[in-house]
């Protein structure tokens, strides 16, 4: 037998099987298009109605007759008020005469060291290379900073700055003696 009649016989023993296996496949498939159908017929689908929509009632604007947020009468309100602020804390600090570390701030100040003439304490501090000598009363940094106490190691200070919404506070802060300053 060559190769084309081994082919050939295999076409024509398929080609006699393939009717009985479709046949097979036909009852089966029957059988489920009958179970679908009888599934369809039972179940009933639930669905939930969709409630009626809610009446609109519009509420009337109130704020016609109110300030204007942006306006200049607002404005010249809030710099009254800052003024106001400004005077309680800042009013003899900004009409005084500026002292030479009050040009510097805080951070770029190392307190180097103390010492005491005529039972005073005072502290020296280094800014720019600069030795400076304070005493309680002077005043450093750029933030109205007053020396409160002097002691071996710690010069303590109160500021006068703006807090995170715009109102000056006093803040209490000091500087540490630093022994390896350069």
């Amino acid at each position: 037998m060559t190769m084309s009649s081994s082919r050939t016989s295999r076409a024509l023993l398929l080609a006699a099987l393939l009717p009985m296996v479709l046949a097979g496949c036909g009852d089966a498939q029957d059988e489920l298009s009958q179970w679908m159908e009888q599934q369809r017929r039972e179940v009933k689908p639930n669905v939930t109605p969709l409630s009626p929509p809610r009446k609109f009632d519009p509420q009337p604007y109130l704020a016609a007759n109110a300030v204007e947020p942006f306006s200049s009468q607002k404005l010249a309100v809030a710099i009254k008020q800052e003024a106001r602020q400004q005077n309680s804390l800042l009013a003899a600090e900004v009409n005084r005469r500026r002292e030479p570390l009050e040009a510097y701030p805080i951070d770029s100040m190392n307190m180097v060291g103390s010492v005491t003439k005529q039972a005073r304490p005072q502290a020296l501090l280094r800014v720019d290379k600069l030795l400076y000598q304070v005493k309680v009363g002077d005043y450093i940094g750029q933030n109205y900073g007053k020396i409160r106490s002097i002691t071996e190691t710690e010069v303590t200070y109160r500021e006068i700055v703006q807090d995170a919404a715009g109102e000056w506070t006093e803040r209490i802060s000091s500087l540490q003696l630093q022994e390896n300053a350069r």
